[in-house]
């Protein structure tokens, strides 16, 4: 809505402030996170050296080529690494400003602008997706809401088409073609009977929402999102969706069966591929800097209004064997006290947690996506495991319970690792 006259703008600071919700008055939507200032200096070297020692065991479990990752314990100090190399044979070393993409962390993007819509009055969480698609057929009695939660009860195209995926990275896809395939695939329940992870889920919120708001992905992220968290390295690209702009490092997965199975010793690049594959459930592109501003905003709320905040924050469980104190929310994963989300994209996998009293946050991202979305999580769970035991620079370091230690989460990252001993091995360049 286009804002014209002193008047109109003073009134539009006077509800942002109230709400919280954009930075166009008082600075940066970053300077508005509450929580603890950050301490300067880095972690102590004990830290830092069992910091180090689990991104790099992780990358050798991961057969990675290189790793971006970031501690912050606000009581303590910092820790920022990049290891190893952008490219399997003849890369430059790996620098903490390269850019990598996201995969699913998107998809509490996509969430959020969901929330800052709602909070502008545009939608609501209980609309029924065929108010703003009314041609789709198949999902009645859908919410929008549900669909952020994953409990529409939709199937999902992932798992069929995971060995296109990585294969034949640079096909285009069209938007209807992959959520059809979701929609016909066998469906885990009734619509908010259930957890169930759905990609095609996000892509059925995405159309809505673009037809609600009559704008681009690109633009609401921007606008919701980015700009408001001044996050200059991240984008969305829709309009050229095989390659990224700025330094990276190469993107690698293990070449798949047509059965979805690993053909061990065959690692392809993946670093040039067709986002329409992910779309609003994974396609962005970000930094290390970028994630940790939008990690800590994102645990803290400081996006939307408190409504939606809670909303947001409000959790069902995954069932199955999932532990109990994993939880999902609207785009948003909870372990124990720490929120975020992980990603995975052919190329990368990558994870976010932050624990909002404390200020604890995390990122990490391994450049060969072959053990997928749950290795970058549980790497993410023991670093912050390990950095929750650093000591105050002054004063007494914050408790944070965790229900896991950095030596459980080492182990199911070894359980978790993919085609460890191959026969023979190809490189990719």
């Amino acid at each position: 809505m286009r804002r014209q006259g002193k008047r109109a703008l003073i009134a539009a600071c006077a509800v942002v402030l109230a709400a919280l919700v954009t930075s166009a008055c008082t600075g940066p939507a970053h300077e508005l996170v509450p929580g603890p200032t950050q301490a300067n200096g880095s972690l102590p070297l004990g830290v830092e050296k069992q910091l180090k020692t689990a991104v790099t065991d992780a990358m050798k479990l991961a057969d990675a080529s290189g790793a971006i990752a970031g501690v912050w314990a606000p009581w303590s100090g910092s820790w920022t690494a990049a290891e190893g190399t952008t490219a399997r044979k003849g890369g430059k070393p790996m620098t903490t400003q390269m850019r990598f993409r996201i995969g699913q962390n998107t998809r509490s993007m996509t969430c959020t602008v969901l929330l800052a819509l709602v909070d502008a009055g545009t939608v609501k969480l209980d609309d029924p997706v065929t108010k703003y698609l009314p041609d789709m057929s198949d999902v009645d009695d859908i919410t929008l809401e549900q669909l952020c939660r994953n409990t529409a009860g939709i199937g999902d195209y992932t798992t069929a088409l995971a060995a296109q995926f990585v294969n034949n990275p640079t096909r285009s896809w069209p938007q209807m073609e992959l959520l059809t395939d979701g929609l016909a695939e066998a469906r885990p329940g009734r619509p908010g009977e259930k957890f169930s992870s759905s990609d095609a889920g996000y892509f059925l919120l995405g159309l809505a929402l673009q037809r609600a708001s009559g704008t681009s992905w690109t633009e609401l992220y921007q606008k919701y999102i980015f700009d408001r968290l001044g996050m200059t390295a991240s984008s969305f690209p829709e309009s050229n969706p095989f390659s990224f702009a700025g330094t990276h490092p190469q993107g690698y997965a293990t070449a798949l069966e047509a059965s979805g199975s690993p053909r061990c010793g065959t690692v392809l690049t993946e670093t040039n591929l067709s986002a329409s594959m992910a779309w609003t459930a994974g396609g962005v592109i970000s930094s290390l800097a970028d994630m940790r501003v939008y990690a800590q905003a994102l645990a803290a709320g400081a996006l939307v209004s408190p409504q939606s905040k809670k909303a947001q924050w409000a959790t069902v469980a995954l069932g199955g064997d999932a532990p109990t104190w994993e939880g999902y929310g609207l785009g948003v994963e909870t372990f124990g006290p720490l929120r975020g989300h992980s990603g995975q994209i052919p190329g990368f996998i990558t994870a976010t947690l932050s624990e909002p009293k404390s200020g604890l946050t995390v990122v990490v991202m391994l450049n060969n996506s072959s053990p997928g979305a749950e290795f970058a999580q549980t790497l993410a769970r023991q670093l912050a495991s390990i950095a929750s035991k650093a000591p105050a620079t002054k004063g007494s370091a914050p408790v944070i319970a965790l229900p896991w230690s950095s030596e459980q989460a080492a182990a199911d990252l070894t359980g978790l690792a993919v085609c460890q001993q191959p026969a023979t091995s190809t490189p990719a360049p």
